[in-house]
């Protein structure tokens, strides 16, 4: 298993039970096939240039370790998420 980085930026008109949501989704899609090391909730910043008419966003921030092949499941319920207006998988 590989150590991953992802950063999601969700849409600013998200609630806190509605990013605790999302928050615990992706932790339990992410243990399925590996293992969250760390979820961090940065807040709210102003984002360096307009994404979807959006300023501002939410950031979450997960550490976790993975198989490889999992990641490409992960990318794709972000990129069909509606509240995900972009996200990002490093690994470390």
């Amino acid at each position: 298993m590989n150590k991953y980085e992802s950063i999601i930026i969700v849409n600013p008109n998200t609630d806190e039970a509605g990013i605790k949501a999302l928050e615990e989704k992706f932790t339990g899609l992410i243990n399925e096939n590996g293992k969250v090391e760390k979820v961090e909730n940065m807040g709210k910043k102003k984002l360096a240039y307009e994404i979807k008419k959006f300023s501002e966003a939410t950031y979450l921030l997960f550490n976790f370790e993975a198989k490889p092949e999992s990641i490409a499941e992960l990318e794709r319920i972000y990129r069909i998420t509606d509240d995900i207006i972009k996200y990002i998988v490093v690994k470390k």
